[in-house]
């Protein structure tokens, strides 16, 4: 009788044991390290838009990652010019520009005296198209990022970059990726550089030969609720939008505005842009076997049209809203895949932003709130008169960009003057303008030592080379005079707040309050991988992370 008992426990506990060994390889452990690595960065996400819809937002979307993941709630960017480049660098390096180089979109170059973007390498030839929107790479990148660290100690990872825009994607993806992708405006299609690839592979072209941008075009823009439940924004007609081809409310008939734009940047312009966006990174994951092996791999994906959106509407729009419903919608749609395929315990997530944006100035004038709008070309143009009058007439002035002057100084240096001496001048010429917080020189910035304050944001994205001789920074709710409805490119917290989450592979529930720099997120990554730090990186491990 004993016997038969202790052979029946056996039974029993043999049974218990299989069950749970089931159920474990159905959940999973988490692996050492994740077997991929997802970055998504929404392009002009503040912080406030996670709550602001959050009654409009489905379970498995923003939701399933705050409430299953971890959420920094103050993290900001550190710097003056919060522009999609740099934002996109910064995340990446774990650097600050003063040290990555990516000061701004563009900048001018005195050697060659022109202005250059970011990304552009007319010694690259274009992947996928005929233009020049493919000659494209990295190589203004002065540091490595946490893409390149890894594929230096490990040759069998993989690292990609997807993007709508060439610099999101590219920045991203660093100096030794096995590919970036973005969208080329002619034609639609998904293109690359000789930098990464001789070709695109075959799943590439077959994925553009789909035409899903026509598919996506050949339809209305009508809102995905009840035009009367988008509570949360200004009317969908009001006098601040300047919207698509001047059209400021629903529906928008793509059809008929596809055959005034010609060209695919109107995709850019709607939530499908998204979308196509989420199709092509599922399309990347499966044709390129991404974390189905021992080797972590890492995906950097920017979700592009936000951006767009945001400058034609601004906001506080129902454009802007409907965008995050449905992009909502689509994260539900890519998380559900990645966990179906890849498994969430080994895939690490985290969703960003490369900068925030601020409320239309003339609706916050309207509100009693201080905003305007800065006229760079008058103030420039009085400036050099001012010049004139100092020091004789002459090209003192080189270019401006973004907030940055550019002195001719061959000029200076052939009337024998003092650079530091006619930067001083013009910063103090500057700050008599209204709207104008603060004008500093570029010696001023290199001599000194700032530790907080507006005076180090500027310092911290400051490049001796690449910078202009003078930067100013608008007053809260300024902007620089724009065709757009409003703009972002300051380090006031509607464009240096954003959100940061982390789901997935080991990451716990919670929020974490204390205040966190982007810089942050590579060497956090690197931590996890037991990899290097990115070469100029700044920031520091997110400990609580680990806990």
């Amino acid at each position: 009788m004993i016997k038969t008992k202790k052979i029946s426990l056996l039974i029993i506990l043999i049974i218990f044991l299989n069950t749970c060994g089931i159920g474990q390889k159905r959940k999973g452990f988490p692996p050492e390290r994740p077997k991929l690595v997802i970055g998504i960065i929404v392009d002009q996400m503040r912080y406030d838009f996670l709550y602001r819809y959050w009654d409009k937002y489905g379970d498995n979307g923003f939701k399933r990652l705050i409430n299953k993941g971890t959420n920094c709630k103050d993290a900001n960017f550190e710097y003056l010019f919060t522009q999609t480049s740099v934002g996109h660098a910064t995340i990446s390096t774990g650097s600050l520009p003063q040290y990555h180089g990516i000061v701004s979109n563009d900048w001018y170059v005195r050697l060659q005296e022109k202005n250059i973007y970011c990304v552009e390498d007319f010694d690259v030839q274009a992947v996928g198209c005929s233009s020049a929107e493919g000659q494209r790479s990295p190589k203004l990148l002065l540091t490595t990022n946490i893409g390149d660290e890894l594929k230096l100690v490990s040759k069998k990872s993989k690292v990609i970059g997807i993007a709508l825009k060439d610099r999101a994607a590219i920045f991203t993806a660093g100096h030794m990726a096995d590919a970036a992708y973005w969208m080329e405006d002619k034609t639609g299609n998904w293109i690359s550089s000789s930098y990464y690839i001789d070709s695109l592979p075959g799943w590439v072209r077959k994925f553009n030969d789909k035409k899903l941008q026509d598919l996506y075009l050949n339809r209305n823009w009508s809102t995905s609720l009840p035009i009367e439940q988008y509570t949360e924004s200004l009317p969908d007609e009001n006098k601040y939008e300047k919207g698509l081809l001047g059209q400021v409310t629903f529906p928008y008939n793509l059809v008929k505005m596809f055959k005034i734009y010609k060209s695919y940047s109107l995709l850019k312009s709607t939530p499908f842009g998204n979308t196509i966006t989420k199709d092509f990174a599922i399309e990347t994951i499966v044709s390129e076997n991404l974390g189905q092996d021992d080797f972590t791999d890492i995906l950097m994906l920017s979700f592009s049209s936000t951006d767009y959106i945001g400058h034609e509407f601004g906001p506080a729009s129902v454009e802007i809203e409907d965008t995050y419903i449905r992009l909502d919608k689509e994260l539900a749609h890519f998380l559900d895949f990645i966990e179906e395929t890849i498994g969430k315990e080994n895939t690490l997530v985290f969703l960003t932003a490369d900068h925030g944006i601020v409320n239309i100035p003339d609706y916050l004038k309207d509100q009693g709130i201080p905003a305007g709008y800065f006229n760079q070309r008058k103030a420039l143009s009085l400036l050099q008169s001012y010049l004139n009058a100092l020091y004789g007439n002459g090209d003192w002035i080189k270019s401006y960009i973004s907030g940055q002057i550019y002195l001719n100084h061959i000029l200076i240096e052939d009337s024998k003057l003092s650079i530091s001496e006619v930067q001083e001048k013009t910063a103090n010429f500057m700050i008599q303008f209204t709207g104008v917080a603060n004008a500093i020189s570029g010696s001023s910035l290199e001599k000194g030592n700032f530790t907080h304050g507006v005076f180090a944001s500027i310092q911290k994205g400051y490049n001796q080379k690449r910078s202009g001789d003078v930067i100013i920074n608008l007053e809260p709710g300024w902007i620089h005079m724009t065709t757009s409805s409003t703009n972002h490119n300051s380090a006031y917290q509607y464009d240096a707040h954003v959100p940061l989450i982390w789901y997935g592979w080991k990451i716990k529930r919670g929020n974490i309050l204390r205040e966190i720099s982007i810089c942050d997120i590579a060497p956090t990554i690197s931590n996890f991988l037991s990899i290097s730090f990115p070469s100029g990186c700044t920031g520091n491990i997110i400990y609580e992370l680990n806990e």
